[in-house]
């Protein structure tokens, strides 16, 4: 069950959010409704709270080039092709990882819930930070478990476009939106098709795994760009 979108309201015991169906766990993370990547949104508006939280800080980090190249970030996302969640929508190793990261403490403390929230939440961000955390490149591909606060760190650190080149960043809105408000989904850009269409890498995409997939390039709301080696 692909669940994308991490809502930022995230409330004890419940996770508000994703692609494809809004979907609920209990405080002990029981049942959940599917949700599938392909489908739209069907998420209602987040809390006037989170929607007036401000956009997230340029940092000193993200303008430094690390010395890590997309071709090595992309190798790594491409060897975890097939990791999937559990039945609960939870269970892998990138979720894991973010809950017990600090930074899971500092999103939390923004959004709202606890660490341990993370472990069955939508994890297509989880999965684009673990890539870089393990890579070196986090400074430059970021960390996030929201989709919309990710996209507008690019944005803040000036370094977003609608150019797709291999390594990006690139964000999703399958009701083709173009206001980052509206971003559903994340993953890497594997290369331009030059067809209207690119391929990426993605976690948390079809039933709940990590998926290399083809994308029209009219559901993307832009890119980020990481300042990588080379």
């Amino acid at each position: 069950m692909a669940k994308h979108r991490l809502i930022r309201a995230l409330t004890p015991g419940t996770i508000r959010a994703t692609l494809g169906a809004t979907v609920i766990a209990s405080a002990a993370f029981g049942a959940v409704v599917p949700a599938h990547a392909d489908t739209p949104e069907q998420v209602g508006p987040a809390s006037n709270a989170a929607v007036a939280q401000p956009a997230e800080r340029p940092a000193a980090a993200a303008n430094q080039r690390v010395n890590v190249t997309a071709q090595q970030v992309l190798d790594l996302a491409r060897a975890q092709i097939g990791t999937s969640e559990n039945a609960y929508g939870g269970g892998t190793k990138f979720q894991k990882w973010y809950a017990s990261s600090q930074r899971a403490m500092e999103t939390v403390k923004r959004d709202g819930g606890s660490p341990r929230e993370y472990l069955n939440a939508a994890w297509c961000a989880m999965f684009v930070s673990w890539v870089g955390e393990q890579t070196g490149a986090r400074p430059q591909v970021g960390w996030d478990a929201y989709t919309v606060a990710h996209a507008r760190w690019f944005a803040a650190n000036h370094r977003w476009g609608s150019t797709p080149k291999p390594g990006a960043v690139v964000f999703f809105s399958w009701s083709g939106s173009k206001s980052i408000d509206d971003i559903n989904h994340v993953g890497f850009v594997v290369k331009d098709n030059g067809d209207g269409t690119i391929s990426t890498i993605e976690g948390n995409t079809g039933n709940g795994r990590v998926e290399a997939r083809v994308r029209p390039t009219s559901q993307v709301v832009g890119y980020g760009y990481p300042l990588y080696k080379g």
